[in-house]
């Protein structure tokens, strides 16, 4: 959609794909070094789950320049089929999420949520979640199911970061699901998240104060995502997640008004 000079879009063609998979690994990869050697000869991060016919691809643009992206992937029957259950999800592969899904809810998993780091403090991370809200909407999606980055391969950082976000009332009250043991994660973690000084306090239990990564952070402030589980474990990017549920009808009534001002009179960018 459009507004000013900023607008959001469906992918559509080759070249949509490829801006999209050029962001991911300018992220993933070129910044955050999370990537294979490999993806670095074509400088685009993409997987199996972004040829679905049910995988949907937003991009954001500053005038002609993309400048954000991420994936929201339907449940997809051919997936349910190769992981022997209900839920055609690529989550489904790491988590048993039977006990999650109920009768007229239909689930969709966003991923790859990425902005360029020149355009993180601008509108294009709003504009990103009200591009999903919409395009989920229009697919008639009533929860989005997830996993949030949580910028650490420490299992310890991962653990502290989840207890941080239960102190702030951020676990659902609804849902558990049971993680597998992070056995692949590394035994001398390189990516720590917390300092010395702030495992200290949450040792003597001073957790105000104490950060949460970014994007469980996000997603549990402007969307009302409850977390369902213990810190997952990622071995594609090597680092901890922490899975969460979101209903598009309990999203917050002022994110919502900030998505209809982004979006007042205009109409789907093609």
């Amino acid at each position: 959609m459009t507004c000013g000079h900023w607008r959001w879009r469906v992918a559509t063609t080759q070249r949509d794909m490829d801006d999209a998979a050029r962001i991911r690994w300018a992220v993933f990869g070129g910044e955050m070094g999370l990537l294979t050697e490999q993806s670095a000869l074509s400088r685009r991060e993409m997987t199996s789950i972004d040829t679905l016919d049910t995988t949907v691809h937003l991009l954001v643009h500053v005038g002609s320049e993309p400048v954000a992206t991420m994936r929201v992937a339907l449940s997809n029957a051919e997936v349910a089929a190769n992981l022997g259950g209900p839920v055609g999800l690529e989550l489904a592969q790491r988590l048993d999420l039977s006990g999650v899904i109920r009768p007229g809810m239909v689930f969709a998993e966003p991923s790859r949520f990425c902005v360029l780091p020149k355009w993180r403090r601008t509108q294009a991370v709003s504009w990103l979640q009200a591009a999903m809200y919409a395009e989920s909407r229009r697919r008639g999606v009533t929860h989005w199911i997830a996993s949030a980055n949580l910028e650490t391969d420490s299992p310890e950082d991962a653990l502290l970061a989840s207890r941080v976000a239960a102190h702030r009332g951020w676990l659902s009250p609804r849902w558990r699901v049971d993680v597998p043991d992070p056995r692949q994660a590394p035994k001398r973690p390189r990516k720590p998240f917390y300092t010395p000084e702030e495992r200290a306090r949450a040792e003597q239990g001073l957790w105000d104060g104490l950060r949460v990564p970014r994007s469980p952070s996000l997603f549990a402030t402007t969307m009302g995502a409850r977390f369902i589980a213990e810190p997952l474990y990622d071995a594609y990017f090597q680092w901890f997640t922490l899975p969460l549920v979101m209903a598009l009808d309990e999203i917050p009534a002022d994110t919502l008004t900030h998505f209809h001002a982004l979006q007042d009179g205009v109409s789907p960018a093609v």
